[in-house]
C-alpha cells in the first residue's frame, strides 16, 4: 500500500505504517501540498486493520522535518486571507495525527525543528539519533505560537523548559531532549531504524485493544477538565474486558506462552 504524494509518502510495511516526510532538499520542510496530504494516510492507516503502529520519519539523514517550508511563505501567506486558508490546511494536518487511535513513534535524525517540533509532539514516543538537533525559530521570525501547541509541549517538558525552548529560540542536543524529557531514548545514527523497529514489533504484539484504550486514557487526561470524554474511555476499558483478546490473553498466560491478538 502507497498513499500520499511524491513528497508525504505513506507506506504499509507488515503492521507498521511508515508516514515519510520526503523533501530532503529542502531538510523535509513541509510544503503547504505536504500538509494536505497528511490527513488521508493516517486516515487510512487508521482503517487498516494489519497496522498496529505508525512510524513518521523524514527522509535522507539530514532531518526529520526542518519546519514548514518558509520558501512557500510569501504567496500561500501574503495576507491574511492566504494565511487562514493555509492554517486551516495545517490545522486539519494537526488534528489528523492528535486524532490517530493508533500508537505513533517518531524516528527522528537530525533536525527536527519548528513544525518538525510540531509533528514529533503530535507522537506517543519519539526515539532519535545522537546527532539530532530540536528547537523552535519562532521568536526570531516573530511568528506567534498558538495555545494548543505550547500546551502540548508543556505537558511534555514542564513549563520552564517550555519557556527556554520558546524564549531562547536555541537548539537543543539530543541529550538535553533526553535530559528534559522531549525524547524517550537516543541511540547512535546507525542503529535508529533498529531500536524504532524493536519498539514498533514490541507494541505491535500486545493487544490492540489495551493499547488504543491506554492512548485515550492519556489524552485525555492532559486535557483541560472539563474537556475530558472519560464515558468514551470507559467504553474503550469496558471493550477490552469483553474481547476475544482478552480470553486470549488469559488463555495464552495459563499455557505459558506468548499470546496471539487479532484487535477484537
Amino acid at each position: 500500500m502507497d498513499l500520499g504524494i511524491d513528497k508525504l509518502i505513506g507506506r504499509k510495511d507488515g503492521e507498521i505504517g511508515w508516514m515519510i516526510f520526503n523533501n530532503p532538499e529542502r531538510r523535509n520542510a513541509v510544503s503547504v501540498e505536504m500538509w494536505a496530504a497528511i490527513p488521508g494516510v493516517l486516515e487510512a492507516f487508521d482503517a487498516d486493520p494489519e497496522i498496529r503502529v505508525v512510524v513518521f520519519t523524514g527522509a535522507g539523514d539530514k532531518a526529520f522535518v526542518s519546519g514548514a517550508d518558509i520558501s512557500q511563505f510569501a504567496d500561500v501567506r501574503a495576507n491574511r486571507e492566504a494565511n487562514e486558508v493555509y492554517s486551516a490546511r495545517n490545522a486539519s494536518a494537526t488534528r489528523a495525527m492528535a486524532r490517530l487511535s493508533k500508537p505513533s513513534i517518531a524516528m527522528i535524525r537530525g533536525y527536527c525543528i519548528g513544525g518538525g517540533m510540531a509533528v514529533a509532539l503530535s507522537c506517543d514516543m519519539r526515539v532519535c539519533s545522537d546527532d539530532s538537533r530540536f528547537g523552535i525559530p519562532a521568536a526570531r521570525l516573530g511568528l506567534g505560537y498558538g495555545y494548543e501547541g505550547l500546551k502540548t509541549l508543556t505537558d511534555l517538558v514542564g513549563p520552564s523548559f517550555a519557556k527556554e525552548i520558546m524564549f531562547t529560540a536555541r537548539h537543543f542536543t539530543a541529550d538535553e531532549a533526553l535530559r528534559i524529557g522531549l525524547v524517550n531514548k537516543v541511540v547512535g545514527s546507525g542503529e535508529l531504524e533498529a531500536a524504532v523497529r524493536e519498539y514498533a514489533v514490541m507494541i505491535s504484539r500486545n493487544a490492540p485493544l489495551t493499547v488504543k484504550a491506554a492512548k485515550m486514557a492519556v489524552r485525555e487526561a492532559v486535557k483541560d477538565p472539563e474537556r475530558r470524554q472519560l464515558d468514551e474511555v470507559t467504553k474503550a476499558v469496558d471493550a477490552c474486558f469483553e474481547s476475544a483478546d482478552y480470553a486470549e490473553g488469559r488463555k495464552a498466560f495459563m499455557e505459558k506462552r506468548d499470546p496471539v491478538f487479532q484487535g477484537r
